[in-house]
């Protein structure tokens, strides 16, 4: 009787666990979370956030071997590792084509990068 009221237990537990569903998945940071993001900045959020943001695919990654991981929390972070970092690609991440950023572009987000660490915005940020 009492493994029948145990697993009675147990499954009603279990039942409210799933109804009440896994936590919301935080919000993405995107320019419009960030209205006065501009040059470099701006540039990070439209080309870079996506994977590096706090809750983007790179970051899982890069904290498995660099901490902070959030490269605008770095300040270790040279603009020509960035430059060669995003054209060549680095570990898991892609190598950037031209058609994609610009060496304009890059020029900018590394030297967003290199002057960092920025502190967190607003909207998913950390």
């Amino acid at each position: 009787m009492k493994r029948l009221i145990f697993a009675g237990l147990l499954l009603a537990g279990w039942a409210a666990a799933i109804a009440q569903g896994p936590p919301p998945a935080p919000k993405p940071e995107t320019l419009a979370s960030r209205p006065g993001a501009t040059g470099g900045e701006a540039l990070y959020v439209e080309h870079c956030m996506s994977c590096h943001g706090a809750n983007g695919m790179g970051t899982g990654l890069l904290a498995r071997r660099v901490q902070p991981a959030l490269l605008e929390a770095r300040g270790n972070l040279p603009a020509a590792y960035v430059t060669v970092a995003m054209r060549q690609g680095i570990g898991n991440m892609p190598a950037i084509p031209r058609g994609e950023v610009s060496n304009s572009e890059l020029k900018q987000i590394a030297d967003y990068l290199a002057a960092g660490p920025h502190p967190p915005a607003g909207g998913g940020g950390q």
